[in-house]
């Protein structure tokens, strides 16, 4: 069956037959451009040639530090819990990931697991080996397609950055996805069946191109109001801080911005 890669609308995350030969194109090492949440991502398997691919495409430099993501199912399995700082309880870390994806994008940087290859991970505040990990959240039609990639790859993780270059926004729709990419010999653009449908089914998000937030536990931050244990949210994104602060607060945290936590792409 034809996927229409060649159509002037894109297929779509609907097109279980689309769906299918992209995971294809993508264990074989193309990307895809795709509906992510509320906005569009560019995924790839997560091999060193591949990553400095994409990022030649996006106008990335090489050595620039990644972001992986999975279904959320999985996103446990990518952090070594055994290194978590003693002040931050793994339990109620992982209540407080659930609710997030419950709501949507999200994205986490913590201690990376040994399954994790060195090259996507990263050093951060001294701590060695963290990765950042983004996901769209449970009710993404998009976990239909990591799945089959996971699956196709044999991977537990796959390599994600916006769906961009720089100095541009990050794609709201699919035809602007189409328009950026869809000429590219080696790239795939999965759109989302109804762009207006997939930001309504997010309404705590601001639309893209507002990137997803970003909270860090790879380190210790201290003790905020009564006592509690200090989260750091590494990037202001989609979801606002008020609304992540609540739910730090309701799981038993404190939250901080890290200098410099602006929205910003990437």
């Amino acid at each position: 069956m034809d996927p229409g890669w060649a159509a002037a609308r894109p297929p779509t995350l609907a097109d279980a037959a689309a769906v299918r030969l992209a995971a294809a194109d993508l264990a074989a090492g193309r990307v895809v451009v795709h509906g992510f949440a509320h906005g569009y991502a560019l995924t790839a398997r997560a091999d060193r040639e591949v990553i400095a691919r994409a990022g030649r495409l996006t106008g990335r430099p090489d050595g620039r530090p990644c972001a992986v993501t999975t279904v959320p199912s999985a996103i446990r399995g990518l952090f070594d819990w055994s290194r978590l700082p003693a002040t931050l309880p793994r339990r109620q870390i992982w209540a407080l990931i659930d609710e997030l994806y419950e709501l949507g994008p999200f994205g986490f940087r913590g201690p990376a697991a040994e399954r994790v290859p060195g090259h996507l991970t990263a050093e951060a505040d001294g701590v060695p080996r963290t990765v950042r990990v983004i996901a769209p959240g449970r009710h993404c039609p998009s976990n239909a397609f990591l799945t089959a990639a996971l699956t196709r790859t044999g991977a537990g993780l796959l390599f994600v950055t916006a769906a961009h270059r720089p100095g541009e926004p990050p794609y709201g729709c699919g035809e602007s996805a189409r328009a950026g990419f869809g000429g590219e010999p080696d790239v795939r653009v999965l759109a989302h069946a109804d762009d207006a449908a997939a930001r309504l089914r997010h309404p705590f998000h601001a639309p893209a191109p507002v990137p997803v937030s970003v909270i860090a536990f790879h380190r210790a931050a201290g003790h905020g109001r009564a006592d509690l244990p200090v989260l750091t949210l590494e990037r202001a994104g989609s979801l606002s801080e008020d609304h992540i602060r609540s739910l730090a607060a309701r799981n038993g945290f404190a939250l901080s911005p890290a200098p410099g936590a602006v929205r910003a792409g990437g």
